[in-house]
This record gives C-alpha cells, sequence and structure tokens, in this order.
C-alpha cells in the first residue's frame, strides 16, 4: 500500500471513529436531564457498540465497562469491528488495534443535565493502551508547558509554584481542578493554602485533564485520585496535545494486587507517565460533548436533526481538530442552525 493510499485509510477511520462518539453523544443526549444514570449509559453503550462494529478495525477493548460478567457490552477483552461483525471474514487484513472506550463519561452529569458530560473513545494500535484495572489511580494532570517540572510525590506546594513558573504567573493565578471528594479534604486543604484557585467538580475528571493541556481553558492543573480507566484516556490525549499525566495506581488490598497481575501489572508502585499509559506510536483520540462544557458545546436538537461539537486528535500526523456536525434526519432540506 503506497503511503497516499495509508493516509486515506487512515483518515477513513478516523472519520469513523468520530462518528461513532457522534451517535452516541446524541444517542444519550436525549436521555440528559431525566434522573436516570443507568439510562444514559446504557444508550451510549449500546450506540458505540453498534457503530464500532461498522468500522473497518480488528478491535479489541483494553478500556470499557468492565469485565465480561460485569458488562454485556463493551466489556474488557471484547472484540468489536467488521473483523468480527462479520465472522465469517475473519480479520482480512485489516488493522489490529487496541480500543479505550468512556460511551458516556459523566453519566451523573447527563443524568441531572449539568455540564462536562462526554463520549470518548481512544485507539492505537495493539499493545499501545494499557490494560488498567478498574481502581483508583493519584493522578496529576498538567499542560505543555509545566511537564517536566512536577513530580508526583512532590509536595503540593512546591508543584504550585512550579507551574506558575512555567506559566509566567502568580500562584493565585491557577485554577486546579480537584474531584469533590472527602478523599481529597487534605489535598483541598494544601492547595488553598499554597493560595491556588480550586474548582471542585462532581463528575468528569477526564474531560477537566483535557482542560488543562488547552491554553485558554482557564485550567491549569487537575489534582487526585480517580479512576485508572480514565487515566489511560487522559493519557491517549496527552500524547496528543504533549501535555502529561503523572500516575500511580492506588493498590491497598490483595484482591486489587491480584487483579493488577492478572492485567501485567508487576510494579504496584510505579509512577506512569502519558507515554507509558499510552505508548502506542499512532494514537487517536475522539470525543463530543454531550452536555455543555469547556471545551465543546453538547448535543442540541432542532426539528429536523441535531447538532454535535467534537474534539478529534492524532499523533501521526500531529493533528487536533474541532468538528462541528449537523445531523440531518430523513429526507429534510439542508437548513443551518446558530
Amino acid at each position: 500500500m503506497s503511503d497516499s493510499s495509508r493516509a486515506g485509510a487512515g483518515a477513513d477511520i478516523t472519520s469513523a471513529l468520530l462518528e461513532v462518539v457522534e451517535r452516541a453523544a446524541v444517542a444519550c443526549a436525549h436521555t440528559m436531564g431525566q434522573g436516570d444514570r443507568h439510562r444514559s449509559d446504557q444508550v451510549a453503550v449500546e450506540s458505540m457498540r453498534a457503530t464500532l462494529d461498522r468500522v473497518p478495525i480488528d478491535g479489541r477493548v483494553v478500556i470499557g465497562e468492565g469485565e465480561r460478567d460485569e458488562a454485556p457490552m463493551l466489556y474488557i477483552g471484547e472484540l468489536v469491528g467488521t473483523a468480527h461483525a462479520a465472522s465469517a471474514n475473519g480479520g482480512g487484513g485489516l488493522p489490529q488495534v487496541d480500543i479505550a472506550v468512556d460511551p458516556l463519561e459523566g453519566t451523573n452529569l447527563c443524568a441531572t443535565g449539568a455540564s462536562n458530560a462526554i463520549a470518548v473513545l481512544a485507539v492505537s494500535e495493539r499493545g499501545g493502551l494499557l490494560h488498567a484495572p478498574d481502581i483508583y489511580m493519584e493522578k496529576l494532570v498538567v499542560g505543555p508547558s509545566s511537564k517536566h517540572a512536577v513530580y508526583l510525590d512532590a509536595p503540593v506546594r512546591d508543584n504550585l509554584r512550579a507551574i506558575a513558573r512555567c506559566l509566567d504567573r502568580k500562584v493565585e493565578d491557577l485554577v486546579v481542578i480537584v474531584l469533590d471528594r472527602p478523599r481529597h479534604r487534605q489535598l483541598i486543604a494544601d492547595i488553598r493554602e499554597a493560595g491556588a484557585r480550586i474548582r471542585l467538580i462532581g463528575d468528569g475528571d477526564l474531560s477537566a485533564g483535557i482542560s488543562a493541556a488547552v491554553r485558554g481553558s482557564g485550567v491549569h492543573a487537575v489534582m487526585g485520585t480517580g479512576g485508572a480507566p480514565e487515566g489511560v484516556l487522559v493519557a491517549a490525549a496527552m500524547r496528543c496535545l504533549n501535555g502529561e499525566i503523572l500516575a500511580r495506581l492506588v493498590v491497598d488490598t490483595p484482591e486489587k494486587e491480584e487483579r493488577c497481575r492478572s492485567m501485567g501489572i508487576a510494579d504496584m508502585d510505579r509512577v506512569y507517565r502519558a507515554a507509558d499509559l499510552a505508548c502506542g506510536r499512532r494514537i487517536v483520540f475522539a470525543a463530543t460533548g454531550v452536555t455543555d462544557g469547556t471545551l465543546m458545546k453538547g448535543v442540541r436538537f432542532f426539528g429536523d436533526g441535531s447538532r454535535t461539537n467534537s474534539l478529534v486528535m492524532q499523533t501521526s500526523p500531529q493533528r487536533i481538530q474541532f468538528v462541528d456536525t449537523i445531523h440531518l434526519t430523513g429526507d429534510s432540506d439542508m437548513v443551518v442552525h446558530f
């Protein structure tokens, strides 16, 4: 296959992956504000699963909705893509990829109509994304200018001073996002004592992590403990944005250690960076807003269709795109809605 043919095939797959998150976002946006987080997640999963099976890939889910016995669809290890939807044809030379998905990041946000719910996935060549167990992970996320100046085990005050120096700001000018959880009581106190400002969020540390690496978002760091699967997705985004995540799994019981070892993780104290969590050479990251957020607007419905805002990024070639799409139903005439 020529270079131009490879580029064309890659563009086709990227467009197909964009459709996956767009459709999932539209599906769960219909449930926005109805107060049923499980229903919102269910329709997002069903939509994402159905659309993934139309993508020309030989795909394997490495970050999903849970173990096979706990998740009927998009479970860890599930095979997706046209290579498996049409099982009689086998792989047929299609790209072998690993996939990390969060069909609806912020189920509570969608259920209550709050900001920053998104549908998201990341794709890499086989072996390019860490098989992370569904446990907690300590995280520190910063943008490109601060990536070499912070350390996971450094005092909060020292990290904030380092970030401020890199950004040519005062610590008092910084905004740090922290999940509003009792476990973060001391972290919140340390940040406030250092003089930085805090934006507490109920859910959505993945979208928060992305914001930390985008200049002009008003977010300068994300600190605290959250889900390890979301950490891998943040790492994929950081690879595309040149930001950084420093992370360590919280392995505080023998059962969690056994789960880690069963997934190939031997060093329980390892501090991971983005290039460790998402080590693939070719990474594609796609997200669509479900509700209005910092980076993307949510799904908007009108009489004959809907409109979505998405973020699509890749590492090879490095490209970041904001995509605004109008989806028309039936034979509707094209009418642009602003």
